[in-house]
């Protein structure tokens, strides 16, 4: 079967439910758009065969649990935006180990325990973002106070030391110059490029089940092949 959707946007609707794992089944896929609905649930497993993905944005939903170490086997991940969900958990050091990340934005969540990157990894990405998760920390021994992650430095513990401070800026180089924010810039880029391998839906489209729209985009797909 090969579908050949490339690029999803379903932001800013009123979708719920959990992410299907027949989503899967869209093999070519390059962007997945999700953020600003009411998705709940764990990011599924089965995420990581999507493995054409380069754009990656689930924020502003209801996920919880924790990262799926699956997301490790999508090589050309660029743009990866879970903030303002309920993810828990520590964060996955194998994160680090992706080669092509350059926009991870983990804000806003639950996550715990000690941040797991070096000062290395950090300075490649160009968007760096991990403020509001209140029992996150920092090794100081790893990581300077000078890089302003938006949490506090790790006790003896690994325990937050104080509150972190009130105004957060975690854009991993810290300049004003920096246009990878967020994925609005991004999307109106790609909604320039209209072509048969693309659906965009940028509406409010009534249906509220992110189940009944995979499986809609799936037969679209193979009635255009």
């Amino acid at each position: 079967m090969n579908l050949n959707l490339t690029h999803i946007d379903f932001s800013g609707n009123k979708l719920r439910g959990k992410i299907p794992s027949s989503l899967t089944l869209l093999e070519n896929l390059e962007t997945l758009n999700l953020s600003s609905n009411s998705i709940n649930g764990e990011i599924p497993n089965s995420f990581g065969d999507l493995i054409s993905l380069k754009n990656v944005s689930l924020s502003s939903n209801s996920l919880s649990g924790a990262i799926p170490e699956s997301i490790s086997a999508i090589p050309d991940l660029v743009h990866l935006d879970l903030s303002s969900n309920q993810l828990n958990g520590t964060i996955p050091k194998f994160l680090s180990d992706m080669k092509s990340l350059k926009h991870l934005n983990l804000a806003n969540n639950k996550f715990h325990g000690v941040v797991p990157f070096n000062v290395s990894f950090i300075s490649r990405l160009q968007v760096f973002k991990i403020s509001r998760n209140s029992d996150l920390c920092y090794n100081h021994s790893v990581l300077s106070s000078k890089l302003k992650l938006g949490i506090s430095p790790c006790d003896k513990h690994g325990l937050p030391m104080s509150p972190p401070p009130a105004k957060a800026d975690s854009s991993a180089d810290n300049s004003s110059d920096s246009d990878y924010d967020d994925t609005d810039e991004d999307d109106q880029k790609q909604d320039r490029h209209h072509g048969p391998n693309k659906v965009v839906l940028g509406v409010a489209i009534g249906l509220s089940s992110i189940v009944f729209l995979i499986i809609f985009l799936v037969l679209v797909s193979k009635c255009c092949r």
